[in-house]
């Protein structure tokens, strides 16, 4: 089935048990992103929520893809492997070349059916244009200022719509906005990103760029536009495709994009080129910590049009896990068919833990035939598309449970020597990671744990506790908390007799779990520069970096809520029925925030 906007997904959720609605009033700023949290860090993943009164007539709907049974819901499938075995047909079908003529004629029907999933342009006006604002003011959508040290309010579900205007290809991506007036936003795309590639061909027509944004509609949509999708190919195919229904498209009315006519919102307008860029952000990121502010194209609003009825969809990140964890589990399932085909056939299996926040840790199972074979594979990935911002790669045997991470410690423990199973490169980083020293450019490391030729390694001398603060999380992997990383290593006793991997943190991390000393641990450190090799032993520096460290650039604080607003909902909670209280998770991390600006 398909869904005729939100409305039919939101009485699917609820239907399933699946929504709480929230009648009283909650403000956009910091409450619902208050709320939200505590439930989307549910082991469950927590309840979707409906605020429907939020200060505007548009009800907000945010955790709506925050656990694996909504994921399904939303894109109609049981199971994710059902979803990667329809998307792999798809690829096969538009890659295939048929050899002679009655291949050729298989192809027909196959051909014929494909041709009723793809995109159509309808005439008039659609139900996306129900009801057309051409005097737009942004002021009237419940948009959410997520976080204390943000920017401003941002719109952090945006299916953005752009054309190439050398070729026609539509693409469509997501790219957070920030609100900067009632007609105008940032828009914040990457360097890397096809709207970024689209506006610098509009730049060097000179000419302004049109753009519509989409909010709501079938949430499948909102999936295609953050899939893996290969490089100049319509990810309205990838979502008709999906809802095994063609998207039906209807022209905007002050551009001539095109955009699904069940939206429930579609903000329409344009970017100047010639104009100068905004200053946009900070935002509190799905890294767990401040993405800090910088210059963006400006995106100025001509129309605003909507359905009667229309749901406001919105989504909050910072740190993990939360809904965009799910999301991310479906991509990294649909890019391993790709990448077993034709980058590195004797992979097995890919994962990417939450607590690597996408880019920052890939676990992966290989058939390994001969010795290197492990480099090799994590070479194929730092250069295979948004893998290439892969900042750790540890590679285990092909029959290793790599989301069971005691298995794969195991398999690090008993098969690293760490002086000749590292390998160190340098590449792109995502612009979002702020360990490195130059921003978007930095270090890279591969740890090959598969055993073939490789004699155990055994139990090793332990590290002395005399003296230390220490964790260990198994014989060769534990943290340190210190402050001071110079001072750890002329403390510690015997540092070259012990064989492991030695993670320094700050004191004040101490009472936090294994998960989130793992996710603090992988976003503060660059491999290249902060991992020291010690005789048989690792240490890798995860503490925070300033001047002292010669690093130059503004480090981010982490993201957690304020005192006031956790109090207000603590207070509240009750009255707005939603259940067994839940505590806020940013009191775990207080000790660690210092809470005085985005940057330190």
């Amino acid at each position: 089935m398909s869904y005729n906007g939100l409305s039919d997904f939101i009485a699917k959720l609820k239907e399933e048990g699946q929504l709480i609605e929230i009648d009283e009033f909650v403000d956009p700023k910091l409450e619902i992103t208050e709320i939200t949290d505590r439930f989307s860090k549910e082991a469950d993943g927590g309840k979707a929520l409906l605020f429907n009164n939020n200060g505007t007539e548009f009800p907000l709907l945010i955790n709506a893809f925050g656990n694996n049974r909504r994921m399904n819901l939303a894109l109609n499938i049981e199971s994710s492997d059902e979803f990667v075995d329809r998307i792999e047909a798809l690829f096969k079908m538009l890659n295939q070349q048929p050899d002679n003529l009655l291949q050729k004629i298989k192809m027909v029907p196959k051909l014929a059916g494909l041709a009723k999933m793809l995109p159509k342009k309808l005439k008039g006006k659609g139900a996306c244009q129900e009801v057309i604002n051409t005097s737009p003011d942004l002021n009237k959508l419940p948009i959410l200022t997520c976080w204390p040290f943000d920017g401003g309010p941002f719109i952090t579900y945006p299916i953005v719509n752009t054309v190439d205007p050398d070729t026609g290809m539509r693409n469509i991506g997501m790219y957070r906005l920030q609100q900067m007036s009632e007609n105008t936003t940032g828009m914040h795309w990457h360097r890397h990103k096809v709207g970024a590639r689209h506006y610098n061909a509009y730049k060097d027509r000179g000419e302004k760029m049109p753009i519509s944004v989409v909010l709501g509609g079938d949430p499948v949509y909102t999936y295609a536009a953050t899939a893996p999708a290969p490089d100049q190919f319509d990810e309205y195919i990838i979502a008709g495709f999906i809802r095994n229904k063609s998207v039906e498209l209807v022209k905007c009315i002050t551009n001539d994009l095109y955009v699904p006519n069940d939206a429930d919102i579609v903000i329409e307008g344009y970017v100047d080129p010639s104009e100068e860029l905004v200053w946009e952000g900070p935002f509190g990121d799905h890294t767990g910590f401040y993405s800090l502010a910088d210059y963006y194209p400006k995106f100025h609003v001509t129309c605003i049009t909507h359905r009667k009825g229309a749901i406001y969809p919105a989504t909050i990140v910072g740190v993990p896990p939360m809904e965009d964890a799910f999301l991310g589990e479906i991509s990294e399932k649909l890019f391993l068919k790709p990448l077993q085909i034709g980058i590195a056939p004797e992979v097995k299996d890919m994962h990417m833990p939450v607590a690597g926040v996408v880019h920052n840790l890939v676990v992966v199972s290989a058939d390994i035939t001969y010795p290197g074979q492990a480099f090799k594979i994590a070479s194929s990935l730092w250069g295979a598309g948004q893998m290439m911002f892969t900042k750790y790669i540890v590679v285990v045997d092909k029959d290793i449970d790599i989301r069971d991470y005691k298995s794969v410690i195991q398999q690090i423990d008993q098969n690293v020597n760490w002086n000749t199973d590292l390998l160190f490169s340098k590449g792109p980083l995502d612009i979002l990671d702020h360990a490195s020293t130059v921003q978007s450019v930095g270090g890279k490391l591969c740890i090959d744990a598969t055993s073939l030729g490789k004699e155990k390694t055994g139990k090793n001398m332990p590290l002395s506790r005399d003296g230390l603060n220490m964790r260990l999380i198994s014989d060769g992997v534990c943290f340190i908390f210190s402050n001071d990383f110079n001072e750890f290593k002329e403390s510690a006793d015997k540092l070259d007799q012990y064989s492991g991997l030695i993670v320094v943190v700050e004191k004040e991390l101490e009472g936090l779990n294994n998960y989130t000393l793992a996710w603090y641990a992988l976003g503060n450190s660059d491999p290249v520069r902060d991992i020291e090799v010690k005789g048989s032993c690792v240490l890798v520096n995860a503490l925070r970096k300033n001047d002292s460290d010669d690093f130059k650039r503004p480090w981010p604080d982490l993201v957690v809520m304020n005192d006031e607003i956790i109090n207000k909902i603590d207070q509240k909670w009750s009255s707005l029925d939603l259940g067994t209280f839940i505590e806020s998770p940013s009191k775990v991390l207080k000790k660690v925030a210092k809470e005085k600006g985005a940057e330190l």
